[in-house]
């Protein structure tokens, strides 16, 4: 199944279209539009302001479900947790329509739990096609996910970058800059060298 990706702006993050699912929100509602009668469900990788800022707006445009993990979905009412005012703004103050655990599955997407940048952070994995939307837990640079903002932990980040690294994975979608269609999995274990290298 092809993706769909729709470049973040500035430090907003990046989103993507699968099938029917739409990949985090913090893109501007017009780069969705020309997709709305596509796009039934957007799930959230986490609660990060740049992730979900639009949420509200886009959730409403395409008439869609939105879904977080569960110990990520008091973000989208919670200021601190979504940390909104790095950004001079508010949470989107919604509640999620589905709430997410480790090894659900969204349309063709496992999702897996991957704590570490956030308490609620998950990556979205289709063994058919090889691929992986990983949020901000690890991008395609071979660099990982911050850990010092609250509820981030180095430790759980390194446990979810080991889960990730036994995926066979092609295509990697990240939450920040350009995603890459081949070599996924040397991206993830660039990233996990990084991290027991001691890096951050």
């Amino acid at each position: 199944m092809q993706v769909r990706w729709i470049a973040g702006e500035s430090a907003f993050a990046n989103s993507y279209i699968f099938g029917n699912i739409l990949v985090d929100a913090g893109v501007m509602p017009m780069a969705v539009a020309p997709y709305k009668e596509t796009i039934d469900t957007i799930i959230l990788t986490h609660c990060h302001f740049d992730h979900t800022a639009r949420v509200k707006e886009i959730a409403h445009m395409c008439k869609a479900k939105v879904g977080i993990h569960k110990n990520d979905a008091r973000g989208l009412i919670e200021d601190t947790r979504s940390l909104s005012m790095h950004f001079g703004a508010r949470s989107p103050g919604i509640v999620p329509d589905i709430v997410l655990s480790d090894g659900d599955i969204i349309g063709d997407l496992v999702v897996i739990h991957t704590p570490g940048h956030t308490p609620g952070s998950i990556c979205l994995f289709s063994e058919k096609d090889k691929v992986l939307f990983s949020g901000d837990t690890v991008f395609a640079d071979g660099y990982f996910g911050r850990y010092d903002f609250p509820g981030g932990s180095r430790t759980e980040l390194a446990h979810s970058l080991e889960r990730l690294s036994v995926l066979d994975v092609e295509g990697l979608y990240a939450g920040h800059g350009e995603p890459v269609d081949k070599g996924g999995s040397r991206c993830i274990a660039a990233a996990q060298g990084l991290m027991k290298s001691g890096y951050g």
